[in-house]
């Protein structure tokens, strides 16, 4: 059995063709929903999935794992809801499960697949400026991976050798630039409330830090270094932003001391 898992919070403008994907060769599909409030749940049921209700958690990453978990297949695959599958990996997935049921991956053969990602950005996939191939491991034999669950950017954890999958993930992550705002803004505030309790203070060498050199570093690595510009005005906007990253969550860790003393 291949169990395709994700986890969703309000996706009902992806979640149809992510699935239709996958639909033709997953066996089970589990779907953990953080409090939708925009008929995910429905459109989940009804495209097949099983679906788990949970609450909606700053670090989506406990629902992902949630619904691996859940998932009963010999192979899993986790999907976000704004990915889709393209023919190649489709046919990996399927060829690797058929290996799976036949006993045929010898000894030593991988556990877990990495996976290239192929990310929209500003209506362009994003070829440079770090954004490609970014891999991913998102296929595993049951029981061989796991998120750690500390972070919303972090890679499974896996207990044995991992491969690489053929074909790839296309991730529209940001339709719109409101969406990358949106989501923008939901990453910066988890990273305040993570710096908040990793102890970082308002010094003045950690304002420069964060304000200053840690956004500037970013975007001359990601805009020079790794070649954002050959993506030009989309390829410059990522950098950009990804370096405002930390200063935006910088000024947030600020507002939550505030809070407190107040």
């Amino acid at each position: 059995m291949i169990s395709v898992v994700l986890a969703t919070h309000n996706e009902v403008r992806n979640l149809e063709k992510c699935l239709l994907a996958v639909k033709l060769w997953a066996n089970e599909i589990v779907v953990a929903d953080g409090e939708s409030t925009d008929g995910t749940v429905a459109l989940a049921k009804k495209l097949g999935a099983r679906v788990i209700i949970t609450t909606n958690k700053a670090n989506f990453h406990i629902n992902k794992q949630l619904a691996m978990d859940a998932a009963a297949g010999e192979l899993i695959f986790q999907l976000d809801a704004d990915e889709v599958v393209d023919e190649e990996l489709s046919n990996f997935i399927v060829a690797i499960h058929k290996k799976v049921l036949k006993n045929q991956l010898p000894v030593g053969s991988p556990v877990a697949w990495w996976i290239r990602r192929k990310n929209q950005f500003l209506g362009t996939f994003l070829t440079k400026g770090g954004q490609y191939p970014d891999p991913v491991i998102r296929l595993y034999l049951k029981g061989k991976a796991r998120l750690p669950q500390k972070d919303v950017h972090e890679q499974m954890q896996v207990d044995g050798e991992i491969g690489w999958a053929t074909g790839h993930l296309l991730h529209y992550a940001n339709p719109t630039f409101a969406d990358y705002l949106r989501k923008f803004d939901t990453y910066t505030s988890f990273k305040a409330t993570q710096l908040k309790e990793q102890a970082v203070t308002l010094s003045l060498a950690n304002s420069i830090r964060f304000i200053f050199i840690k956004p500037l570093l970013t975007f001359i690595s990601l805009f020079g270094r790794h070649r954002g510009y050959v993506d030009g005005m989309a390829g410059f906007a990522f950098a950009l932003f990804s370096g405002l990253h930390h200063l935006v969550a910088y000024l947030k860790l600020w507002e939550l001391y505030a809070d407190r003393s107040a």
